[in-house]
């Protein structure tokens, strides 16, 4: 009787153990969303600077609607194009498991989405927490079509840190008196600089510093005590910034969706596509507060936007209002050109804890980055070639200056086998080697231009110095890698020495971004590893930089079985 007793006790728990087991998965799998959103690309009258022009948004909102989802979550856009320009929307730092074709870039993953037409992205978010954004990514409609993408923990999760009273997104901002398409294409027409922008903006809104602007300055509440949560984002199209509030501090815990150790400071430095998530204390008097952006300009003796934005943090206090009429606090900027603080910055950016970096490295990368000067071509006219002595402005990644398909994209061409489109003779390092950060002959600054990229094994260790070049000028290159996530593990100045500089590699706790701020006259150290199957373009995040060549694409092979290996294409997938 009692072996009968214990019998049927052990099948009782092993059928209650089977029940919890299926509940357990049951319930994970209804906690995961799936988030549905439409997207209507279209003109939409938008007034800044005393002027009204017709800007490309989406629904009619500058900036775009703000996405909120959840660490397993998945999303589904349905992007309608009723603009007159080609669109893409890339989902910049998401990456895109095996979802390539949902990854945006105009010709790399998809054709564009013609007027008219439209397309449905559908891709799963793993893994990653924090602050992200997306944007067009087609000529410089990003100018305007861009939002916040806010990926909180999943449930039952909570953050590393007291979870904050509120959230703010703060979208940083680059605004044209003009259609910005215009001036690129004006740009490429004279082959000179483009025209520089009028204004910057916070969350869509120029601030108090310009004309008829101050009726609509942002305002960001805050009350005496609380801990607040900004998500600062720079979706600026060619301007690194520098961002601050007049008496507060900042502590940093997040980047590019990754958390870090956290750490103090009164000012950031954000390079177009990154983004940093900052807690902010309600522990001033109450009051009211400019929160301000400025350029961090690197290259010399080329024009810049010197202007500043700003938006107000205000004190929801019941002595507020009394003083709230008082101009706000101004705070103090770093200058344009302080590199120190850019440095000193990047420098205190570490993991929360030991992280599994890449280790015997199967690709060793050595990528120069910078801009270039093409000859005017043979019977151009002058008007054609305004650069700098008649040329035409270039740049390239390896003396490769990139060229976009016209008629398919590189992720179709790999899958179908098209030939003809692209080569894959990426240069694992420079053709020449020259003294990068010297004064450079004259010989080495016309590229190649080409379609090249560079194959990688699935599942290969990978290692990229990238390495700022003289060539015209220095400057501080903000590099994207979309499809994913990299180590930073060593920056300095001057030519990257291998014997020298592997003393600097931070192997133990180094931040993980998607796009590095590569210093101005110097050079950083990434490594990932080559996980997710596709086609992924890497490239300058300054728009202007990337409309010249300054950009690259590689080239993962599938690894073995469904599970390693991209998915097939959606159906209604662009055609060109």
């Amino acid at each position: 009787m009692e072996v009968i007793k214990s019998i049927f006790a052990d099948r009782h728990c092993s059928f209650f153990l089977v029940v919890l087991l299926l509940l357990a998965s049951t319930m994970s799998l209804a906690i995961a969303e799936i988030h549905h959103h439409d997207f209507v690309v279209q003109a939409t009258k938008v007034k800044r600077l005393c002027k009204t022009h017709n800007s490309i948004t989406v629904n009619g909102m500058f900036p775009g609607p703000t996405l909120e989802v959840k660490n397993g979550d998945t999303l589904v856009v349905k992007v309608v194009n009723k603009a007159r320009y080609n669109v893409t929307i890339h989902w910049h730092g998401i990456r895109q498991m095996r979802t390539g074709w949902a990854d945006g870039p105009e010709f790399v993953t998809q054709c564009p989405i013609r007027p008219g037409g439209s397309y449905t992205y559908r891709f799963n978010i793993e893994g990653q927490e924090g602050t992200l954004w997306w944007h067009a990514h087609s000529s410089w409609l990003r100018a305007t079509v861009y939002g916040a993408l806010i990926i909180h923990p999943r449930e039952g999760s909570s953050y590393p840190f007291t979870k904050p009273k509120r959230e703010t997104p703060i979208l940083l901002g680059e605004w044209w008196d003009a259609n910005p398409v215009d001036v690129v294409r004006e740009a490429t027409r004279t082959g000179a600089a483009p025209n520089i922008s009028d204004a910057y903006t916070i969350n869509g809104q120029p601030g108090d510093l310009y004309n008829c602007s101050s009726e609509d300055t942002t305002i960001v509440p805050i009350a005496s005590g609380e801990t607040n949560l900004l998500r600062v984002i720079n979706a600026a199209l060619n301007q690194p910034l520098f961002f601050t509030i007049a008496n507060h501090k900042f502590t940093v815990i997040g980047a590019d969706a990754s958390y870090l150790k956290p750490f103090t400071t009164s000012v950031i430095m954000l390079g177009p596509g990154q983004t940093t998530d900052v807690l902010i204390s309600g522990d001033q008097l109450p009051g009211r507060y400019y929160m301000a952006a400025r350029a961090y300009q690197s290259a010399q003796n080329a024009p810049f936007d010197n202007t500043t934005t700003t938006a107000i943090l205000e004190y929801k206090s019941a002595l507020c209002p009394a003083k709230c009429t008082t101009k706000p606090v101004m705070p103090r900027l770093p200058a344009y050109n302080d590199t120190a603080t850019v440095t000193a910055f990047s420098g205190s950016l570490r993991s929360p804890r030991k992280v599994e970096v890449p280790t015997d490295i199967d690709e060793n990368l050595f990528f120069t980055i910078g801009l270039g000067l093409n000859n005017c071509p043979k019977n151009s006219r002058a008007r054609r070639c305004q650069g700098p002595n008649g040329t035409r402005f270039t740049a390239s990644m390896n003396n490769v200056s990139f060229v976009f398909p016209s008629n398919i994209a590189l992720l179709q061409a790999y899958q179908q086998k098209v030939p003809g489109i692209y080569t894959t003779d990426f240069p694992a390092k420079p053709p020449v080697k020259f003294d990068y950060t010297g004064n450079v002959s004259r010989s080495l600054f016309q590229p190649v231009r080409g379609t090249k990229l560079y194959k990688l094994m699935y599942g290969s260790r990978v290692q990229i110095v990238l390495q700022d070049t003289s060539i015209v000028t220095p400057e501080n290159h903000p590099i994207h890698l979309h499809g994913y996530d990299f180590y930073i593990i060593a920056e300095g100045f001057g030519n990257f020495n291998p014997k020298t500089h592997k003393s600097k590699f931070n192997l133990v706790d180094p931040p993980m971004r998607n796009t590095v701020a590569v210093p101005s006259n110097g050079w950083a150290v990434i490594r990932f590893v080559a996980d997710n199957p596709g086609v992924w373009l890497m490239h300058c995040h300054l728009d202007v930089h990337i409309t010249w060549g300054l950009a690259m694409a590689f080239l993962v092979e599938d690894g073995i079985g469904e599970l390693q290996s991209v998915e097939p294409p959606p159906a209604d997938l662009p055609i060109c």
